[in-house]
């Protein structure tokens, strides 16, 4: 087995818990499964995405970039933006087929989309 199985979790840093859970919640169309003072949970099609706040008991994450599946790149990055996301990457091809971009959320996170073709997540075991 190896020791690397996958994506799990997705820290995201808040620094106002209650609006940063707010835009999430409209911006992947989900509400939190788990929601307290010190860390709100969403479940995104089956990885978690978290919210932590900053401050005492919060902490901030640098230097990651995780990117967040989907079936059309432009579509979702034009969701982010229109919920006042600015752009980090415009949307691009990498080769195989394969499209990525990146927009920074109003809470200064960044958050990477992918396309990728040749990876569908339901065959991994």
């Amino acid at each position: 087995m190896p020791m690397l199985q996958g994506l799990r979790t997705v820290i995201y840093h808040a620094p106002d818990l209650a609006k940063t859970k707010a835009w999430f919640a409209q911006a992947f169309a989900i509400t939190p499964y788990f929601d307290e003072p010190f860390y709100v949970g969403f479940n995104v099609g089956g990885f978690e995405l978290g919210l932590i706040p900053d401050g005492p008991g919060g902490a901030v994450s640098v230097g990651v970039l995780a990117y967040w599946g989907v079936t059309d790149v432009g579509a979702a990055c034009s969701h982010l933006l229109a919920l006042g996301a600015t752009t980090h990457e415009a949307p691009k091809e990498v080769g195989g087929g394969i499209t990525v971009a990146s927009v920074i959320d109003p809470f200064g996170n960044i958050i990477g989309l992918i396309d990728n073709p040749q990876f569908d997540p339901r065959a991994v075991k």
